[in-house]
């Protein structure tokens, strides 16, 4: 195969390839879809290309570093990447997007490269976790045992309730229901949170940071 044809079906492959990626991203509405996903695995397998052959002809392949500008793309997907990650609430949306880019581009350079089965079968795979893996998600976020209250006693000073909820939205817990009370003939509170939290995480690492807010007396779970 001449070199022309070489370089017109990798191309074509990292279209491809960050295409089907795309696809899936396309329709579940994200902010990166197809056209997004299709034009970084292209971008990214024409850097190596460039690389490579500035390397072979300019280099006469003893000079330079072949891999130095492809690995530039590593670094600048991520600007791309944060672009689809937003704030939500107390949660972060966009994050699968943006790794789908940054591995996206990781497919583009690898065709570039002529590593065309470990760009298929990473292309594979993760096109199958994108399909399949928010099932399993759904049902851990489902599991009863999940759902937790924390009651917090604190000092009633303004803006507390605000760095309460910052502290969990930060540790990714959802809260779904917040009740105040009003402890009798005292300046303290008692706010009783009704909130999801992610399984791995432990009931003292979020005592830990709740304890760092000014004016927290008890923490609580049930």
């Amino acid at each position: 195969m001449g070199y022309e044809m070489t370089v017109v079906l990798r191309l074509l492959l990292a279209a491809l390839l960050g295409g089907l990626i795309g696809l899936e991203r396309e329709s579940e509405n994200k902010a990166a879809g197809l056209k997004t996903h299709t034009l970084v695995a292209l971008g990214s397998c024409l850097i190596m290309l460039t690389s490579i052959e500035i390397f072979e002809n300019v280099g006469h392949g003893t000079l330079g570093d072949p891999a130095r500008i492809a690995a530039q793309v590593v670094s600048g997907i991520g600007f791309l990447g944060a672009g689809t990650i937003m704030r939500s609430g107390f949660g972060i949306k966009g994050l699968t997007t943006a790794a789908s880019l940054w591995i996206v581009a990781a497919i583009g350079l690898a065709v570039g490269l002529g590593s065309y089965f470990a760009s298929i079968i990473t292309t594979v795979i993760v096109f199958l976790i994108l399909l399949f893996m928010p099932y399993f998600e759904n049902k851990v976020k489902s599991s009863p045992r999940k759902l937790k209250t924390i009651k917090i006693e604190m000092v009633d000073t303004p803006g507390q309730l605000g760095l309460v909820t910052s502290v969990l939205g930060g540790l990714n817990i959802d809260i779904r229901k917040v009740e105040m009370l009003d402890m009798q003939d005292t300046n303290v509170i008692r706010l009783i949170f009704a909130v999801i939290w992610p399984y791995n995480l432990k009931g003292e690492e979020i005592e830990k940071e709740l304890s760092k807010i000014k004016g927290i007396k008890q923490i609580d779970f049930c």
